[in-house]
């Protein structure tokens, strides 16, 4: 008995002596040496203790470690890694600055790994995207574009050439929330789709969650894409730029006050349209936008940012209609570190985005959009090396417009009219962690609490029995209905009110150093609604709030996946299965008119949506030849019953296909370094061909042969299948080193075979034969690009 006391009371005083061993934090922020820049997700790795973290989107990192001599290793991708021994004994700062392996014209060399997330972190479905590897994929008319690499992902896909946005397993184009700098941007594509609103010389990073999306984000239901902007060189001035055959784009950089206060222009335009004349072509096509960006280091401590970006579109036929559309963001950030553990910051943002329409030969513009003004204040909190803390709150004040016609000269006849304004405040807070539970077993795991409130407006309609859509039994159809009153508000009045609690967790499980399964679950709220029933959004389409009619859209997603490094990074491959549910998906009553819709809500019925699937990603990350290959096998449905047991619903109550629904979707990436001048560059792109209707049966009228639809079948048939080739060469001439001028040129064959994949197909009367026919149309054949890059 003694001895057993004897054992016991050691083991005790070896326990307490374990937890009461003097820990000690090493903190930082890791910069590239040429210019400054903060770098996103470098490793900070300790061997001894197989221990680390990684930088956070500003730069910084944090870890607390017990007391004891280690090797520190700071490692990028395309970047020399740094070793040193730290001697810990008391908290330290250590900031460290990598130096690039070689020197090149793109700011991020990739040589390794760079997108393949950490077998070990519990984040999953997200890929991560540098300027570099987006400039290396060839893409239409040779411009290099974010959206169009991502596509090449697993489980991203588009509504085809020229359509906008992009869809995310088998989600809406609306349903994904694109941040540039924290600020909302709601409209990513320039002409139409043709190219992105991203300008990649300007781009510093690049992060798309698919799921296992963390507590800070929310609003949107199917991802986030979150962009940040380089900061500006704070040690020299540099120049960036390209000249393309429909585009053009410049980046100025450098320092206001070396090594504190450095700035960031960047513009693009394309100027095809110019040599439209030249044909007898009064027709006009182009855009252009600005970057911007102010970075003041006021100390260690704090730092303060100011970013903009502002983009417009034209389109006119001659001068009797002009389309003209954009985005405009703001955003002012603090950077304050109230300790070596605990990281802020606080932003206040502007975003607009609007849409102008004239019509000279009827004598009236149109003017919609909307505009939100946005503060959020983020913390990270590193309490030890096994458990961060990631906690904020935000708030979102949103205004729409959903349109106003004005009179454009005195003899249209056109009198004014302005379509009611609505209003909105979403507030969330959230809490994150991750946890580190054992050696295997790692969490991230929190707690997102939203409340959306549809402020007052000047007039809202009233239905019978609350029925913005009845069902005309005799007709067998439904309606929009007749209002009976309307009710009138002031603007802090509250018309409807929505909270929810948005859980989210992930796991990975480790089975070897290279090995691991992951899983992750996520509930999503989505307050915003964007109104199209085209297959892809365009810019007359409306943002409209969640409210009395409209409820918000709620998902909850599940995810399983299999992580795997191979000959250490050589090789990674990818493997998730995925399902989501979604309640209160917007559908649309047959013939739905929603342009200029004061009484947008007698269009509306208020279904759900799933979609499921299967992706994989193998990655070949290092050597001469790297790339990968995606495939996605997926479906995606949607279903809106009837309200009641005499309804039918749409489609007859059944499942049908989204717009977005893609069976099969695989591409393959390949870049081959052959020599030091030459790169080349190819991807392969396939994908099932697009759910649509095609006419059921035919009438003659007064001579005319009339295609008839099935309203009970909706997007029950598919468009071709798509796909093409696309390759390019980069030739960079031998670089003179008593020179500062860099350049390349890089030539691109866009659709190399001349694949004519269908945009659509209309059927329509040949006016020789009299006989319907289905007339395919095609946005391109084989596009051959030059483009000529340089830097000084």
């Amino acid at each position: 008995m003694f001895r057993f006391k004897k054992i016991l009371s050691l083991l005790l005083l070896l326990s307490f002596a374990a937890f009461s061993q003097e820990k000690h934090t090493v903190s930082g922020t890791i910069y590239d040496d040429s210019n400054n820049e903060t770098l996103i997700g470098v490793s900070i790795y300790f061997p001894e203790l197989n221990s680390g973290t990684t930088t956070n989107q500003y730069g910084f990192y944090s870890i607390t470690l017990p007391e004891g001599t280690y090797t520190i290793q700071v490692s990028y991708l395309g970047y020399s890694t740094i070793i040193e021994t730290i001697d810990l004994k008391e908290k330290e700062v250590k900031n460290f600055k990598l130096k690039e392996e070689s020197e090149s014209l793109d700011e991020i060399i990739i040589e390794g790994n760079v997108e393949n997330l950490n077998v070990k972190t519990p984040q999953m479905s997200v890929n991560r995207l540098t300027s570099a590897t987006i400039k290396q994929i060839p893409v239409v008319l040779g411009e290099a574009d974010i959206i169009k690499s991502l596509i090449l992902l697993p489980g991203v896909t588009s509504a085809g050439e020229g359509a906008s946005g992009f869809n995310v397993r088998g989600g809406a184009a609306d349903q994904n929330l694109i941040l540039l700098d924290e600020a909302i941007v709601f409209n990513s594509s320039h002409l139409f789709g043709f190219f992105s609103v991203f300008n990649p010389d300007v781009i510093k990073d690049v992060k798309l969650y698919k799921g296992g999306i963390p507590a800070n984000y929310g609003g949107r239901l199917s991802s986030v894409l979150d962009i940040y902007q380089k900061e500006g060189n704070s040690k020299e001035f540099k120049v960036t730029g390209g000249i393309g055959l429909v585009s053009s784009r410049l980046l100025i950089e450098g320092p206001i006050k070396k090594e504190k206060i450095s700035f960031l222009v960047g513009g693009r335009s394309s100027y095809a349209h110019l040599f439209l004349p030249l044909f007898d072509n009064d027709n006009k096509a182009y855009f252009y936008d600005l970057n911007t960006k102010v970075n003041y280091r006021i100390n260690d401590k704090n730092s303060i940012f100011f970013s903009g970006y502002f983009g417009k579109d034209v389109f006119g036929i001659s001068d009797n209609f002009v389309n003209t559309y954009g985005n405009k963001v703001a955003n002012l950030r603090w950077n304050h570190l109230f300790s070596d553990k605990l990281f802020s910051n606080l932003s206040v943002i502007y975003s607009d985005y609007f849409y102008g329409l004239t019509l000279d030969f009827v004598g009236f513009e149109w003017d919609s959009g909307i505009t939100n003004y946005n503060i959020k204040y983020d913390f990270n909190h590193y309490i030890n090396n096994k458990f961060k803390l990631s906690y904020g709150v935000n708030n979102i004040y949103n205004k729409f417009n959903p349109g106003e016609i004005k009179p454009n000269r005195e003899d249209s006849g056109i009198l004014p009219e302005k379509l009611i304004d609505k209003y909105a405040n979403e507030f969330a807070v959230y809490l994150d962690a991750e946890h580190k539970v054992s050696e295997k077993l790692r969490l991230q795991y929190g707690l997102r609490f939203s409340n959306f409130t549809r402020l007052g407006q000047d007039e809202l309609n009233v239905y019978t029995n609350n029925e913005a859509v009845v069902y005309n039994s005799e007709f067998k159809k439904y309606e929009s209905a007749d209002a009976i009153a309307t009710e009138s508000f002031k603007r802090s009045d509250a018309i409807s009110s929505f909270s929810n609690l948005e859980p989210r967790v992930s796991m990975s499980y480790i089975l070897d150093d290279n090995t691991s399964i992951k899983g992750s679950y996520n509930r999503m709220a989505q307050y915003l609604h964007l109104l199209s029933n085209t297959s892809s959004p365009t810019p007359l389409d409306v943002w409209a709030p969640s409210g009395k009619y409209i409820k918000p859209q709620l998902l909850d997603q599940y995810a399983v996946g299999y992580f795997k490094s191979i000959k250490n990074g050589d090789y990674s491959i990818e493997t998730e299965v995925f399902y989501k549910d979604i309640q209160n998906r917007i559908d649309y009553i047959n013939g739905a008119n929603l342009v200029a819709n004061n009484e947008i809500e007698t269009v509306i019925l208020n279904g759900k949506a799933r979609a499921y699937g299967l992706e994989f990603l193998l990655k070949k990350n290092a050597g001469k030849f790297k790339g990968w290959f995606s495939y996605t096998l997926s479906k995606s449905e949607q279903l809106t019953p009837g309200r009641t047991a005499a309804e039918p619903g749409i489609n007859s109550g059944e499942w049908y296909n989204t717009a977005y629904d893609k069976t099969h979707d695989f591409s393959i990436n390949g870049s081959y370094d052959f020599n030091e001048k030459w790169k080349f560059n190819a991807n392969f792109v396939f994908q099932t061909g697009q759910p649509t209707n095609y006419p059921v049966g035919q009438y003659e009228y007064q001579g005319l042969n009339v295609p008839i639809y099935d309203d009970n079948r909706r997007n029950a048939d598919r468009l071709p299948a798509y796909h093409r080739l696309d390759v390019s060469a980069t030739l960079k001439p031998e670089k003179n080193k008593f020179r500062k001028w860099q350049g390349e040129w890089v030539f691109g064959l866009y659709n190399l075979y001349g694949r004519q994949n269908a945009a659509s197909i209309n059927f329509t009367q040949n006016s020789e034969t009299y006989r319907n026919e289905a007339i395919q149309t095609s946005i391109f054949g084989l596009v051959p690009s030059v483009t000529y890059n340089f830097k000084f």
